[in-house]
């Protein structure tokens, strides 16, 4: 059973208690600014010199020099104020103009003894009569403030200092308190909770971690068969797959308490405070057993040991990494306490860190699936007013590789997009345009281009239109523009396929599309230029892959040099020069291949080419539909909506499946009913249940039918180019 956790915590702040006194360094400059006023006003601005009391006496008695004589009877010291004549004398650049009073201190044998010279000096006529004498007693504040005052400011300035490196006081404060644990404790009584609901997609996933909630919710259910809890899940996928995401939900759905940390929080630049922290947090996490405790971007104190031999055997991560293997599994108890780490770079953490008894189950968090693109959209667009025209299934389709945070940042965009423009709604063009700003950047329509340019652009982008429109594992097409956005002056918009399995003619197929716009400027212009070279570069990292990594060539078959590991080949290379030169050989020969390739094609559909780059130099953007109007339906279905489609049928025999148990049911209750009835009676009921069964399966065949998405938007086809300008293309 849970161990219920009392939240000490105000609601509205945060989850921190709040200092009654917050140290600000203005309070130290404003003592400083005190003291310096303080000292200012003791100050008289006079001209002084220690002497001995012999010397001060002679200045009495033979120079007739000292007229006012202030004792300080506490310090023994006597203060006497020369005349004008003596000042010139002991201050060559005095000025009795100026005002400044000049004196000379001495020390004196006492008070009394002083007493009696003084009334000695005025009968022999040294000391004016009416000179003034006074006798004072110093202030224990100054003269405390003079000894002790720059020390305290020193103080207080160092103290002020181990605060800010410590985080700010966080976990108790001050720099006695720096090796205490950082984490954030949440319970089921935090606000803004996160459960599984929020959670869209990662399926499999949320499975496994729903049920090391499930252990802690119910532990008999396990320990009854002999089952132990993981002692720890580490999350691994790529960013913004919604690792911390999960973290969040596990946060908010397992009534226990959860520790929540950074890997960088253990960092610290004093020497043993990572491995202090670790233990603080393990100490803490024990005496709220059962909890969880979760480490995001552990990959920060978990790297692997001996990587960086220059930096010694006695590096702090290290010795912060070795103090969490041994909390996580090592002599001491750690029942009750489950570790959730989260990385995005397992391949670099610590061997000893991932075996089984820390990190029991690894959980890959990869890039959603069209489905989870769909059910990531919907949470997404719950407080968002969408168009009722909006098809959900066509954005998954466009967003294919987009994280859930992507995914998220699209339905922003668009949302900000719609508020620009002053519509009631978000719309398709909206998403569609969101999209665009994220892959390619900023539109930017008022680059001036000529009209040459423009031409070149065109038809370019037209070519890889053409062919990758009459290739059976071309990518479907979406919209092809030639308004320049971001780098590319250009872009061709593909809805792209997701594949588990690559066929090799998959990948021809892609470097055909790719060589298609030089082939085009090279069949209609007679030359080429400098704007195919992103796509040279990826066509040409395919084709490698082809040859190195997937064994795809007729020369160099099933051979690969792929490592898999990541540590590198270093500065050797795992085969001879000889076999480099094959290499280089077949990537040649398949980049040429596929490049006459694409200029077939491109020769046997030049008439539609022409027209469809005439019609995008026209308006500037085209979409699906005026290709399909210039070229007929493409041959091959899109995989994605055989998905779909797939997908729409598996749910509707799910829920025939539903429906005909519904119905098995009700025909037996009727039927135990009508044993206890008459004939008439049952008869009666009989045919209740054929007219029930018979609306049933009318049921059924309505909700079998499933319509296929459009493939892409045409409602806005209208371009800004002029309609009345004449082909300006040259063939060759």
């Amino acid at each position: 059973m849970p161990i219920p956790f009392k939240n000490n915590n105000k609601p509205g702040n945060g989850g921190k208690k709040r200092n009654p006194f917050n140290f600000s360094p203005l309070w130290m400059y404003a003592g400083l600014v005190m003291i310096l006023g303080f000292l200012f006003y003791l100050d008289d601005n006079s001209y002084t010199k220690d002497v001995s009391y012999s010397e001060f006496e002679n200045y009495i008695v033979k120079d007739h020099g000292i007229n006012k004589i202030i004792v300080q009877t506490d310090k023994r010291i006597a203060e006497g104020y020369l005349t004008d004549s003596l000042a010139k004398k002991l201050f060559p650049g005095y000025d009795p103009a100026g005002g400044v009073k000049t004196k000379v201190i001495a020390d004196i044998p006492s008070a009394d003894k002083l007493d009696d010279k003084i009334a000695a000096w005025k009968n022999s006529g040294a000391f004016p009569q009416n000179g003034e004498i006074k006798y004072e007693k110093g202030s224990g504040l100054s003269s405390f403030l003079f000894s002790f005052g720059p020390i305290i400011l020193l103080v207080v300035f160092w103290i002020w200092m181990m605060r800010r490196m410590s985080g700010g006081g966080s976990s108790g404060g001050g720099v006695f308190n720096v090796g205490k644990s950082k984490a954030q404790i949440f319970d089921k009584d935090s606000a803004n909770k996160v459960t599984f609901k929020d959670v869209a997609g990662l399926s499999e996933a949320k499975t496994e971690i729903e049920e090391i909630v499930q252990f802690l919710k119910k532990p008999g259910r396990y320990t009854e068969l002999g089952g132990k809890i993981p002692k720890g899940a580490l999350l691994v996928g790529p960013p913004g797959t919604g690792k911390t995401l999960l973290a969040k939900a596990v946060a908010g759905e397992a009534n226990v308490p959860f520790f929540s940390m950074s890997g960088s929080d253990f960092v610290e630049m004093f020497v043993g405070v990572g491995a202090s922290r670790v233990r603080d947090l393990f100490r803490q996490a024990k005496e709220k057993a059962p909890c969880i405790v979760f480490i995001d971007e552990i990959d920060a104190v978990g790297r692997a040991r001996g990587k960086n031999p220059n930096m010694g055997a006695n590096d702090e991560r290290e010795n912060t990494l070795n103090q969490l293997l041994i909390e996580m599994d090592g002599f001491g108890s750690n029942s009750g306490v489950i570790i959730l780490a989260a990385t995005n770079r397992a391949d670099i953490l610590d061997k000893a860190l991932m075996r089984a008894g820390r990190f029991d189950r690894q959980i890959y968090v990869d890039l959603p699936d069209v489905n989870d693109r769909v059910a990531i959209f919907n949470v997404h667009l719950r407080n968002i007013k969408v168009n009722d025209s909006l098809d959900v299934e066509m954005l998954a389709r466009q967003t294919a590789g987009f994280s859930g945070a992507d995914i998220a940042n699209v339905c922003n965009e668009a949302a900000l997009i719609a508020a620009r423009n002053d519509k009631k709604n978000v719309s398709i063009e909206d998403f569609n345009a969101a999209i665009d700003r994220i892959i390619g950047g900023l539109e930017k329509k008022n680059k001036l281009t000529t009209n040459e340019e423009k031409r070149s652009v065109a038809i370019h982008e037209a070519g890889h239109a053409t062919v990758s429109w009459h290739l059976e594992y071309g990518d479907p097409l979406v919209k092809v523009t030639i308004v320049p956005r971001g780098k590319a002056l250009g872009a061709a918009w593909y809805m792209p396929e997701e594949r588990q399995r690559i066929p090799a003619q998959a990948l021809l197929d892609q470097i055909c599309s790719l060589m298609a716009g030089r082939a085009a400027e090279d069949l209609l212009l007679g030359s080429v230029a400098t704007g195919a070279l992103n796509d040279l570069e990826r066509a040409t990292k395919i084709a490698y892959s082809l040859v190195v990594y997937y064994g795809m060539s007729k020369r160099l078959p099933n051979i690969s040099y792929y490592d898999s590991s990541n540590q590198g080949y270093g500065f050797s290379k795992p085969y001879s020069e000889e076999r480099a030169r094959i290499i280089d050989e077949e990537v040649s020969e398949i980049l040429s291949q596929q490049y006459q390739r694409a200029l077939e094609i491109l020769g046997k559909y030049k008439e539609g080419l022409i027209k469809l780059a005439q019609e995008l130099y026209n308006r500037e953007v085209i979409f699906t539909a005026d290709v399909e109007a210039i070229f007929g339906k493409r041959h091959w279905a899109s995989r994605s909506d055989e998905i779909l489609a797939q997908q729409a049928a598996q749910d509707a025999i799910k829920n025939r499946e539903i429906i005909d148990i519904e119905a098995i049911s009700v025909d037996s209750e009727k039927e135990a009913k009508s044993t206890t009835g008459d004939n008439g009676g049952k008869e009666e009921n009989e045919g209740k249940a054929d007219d029930g069964s018979k609306n049933v399966n009318t049921g059924e065949s309505n909700g079998a039918e499933t319509s296929e998405p459009s493939p892409g938007n045409n409602d806005n086809g209208n371009g800004n180019g002029n309609a009345d300008v004449p082909p300006p293309f040259i063939e060759k």
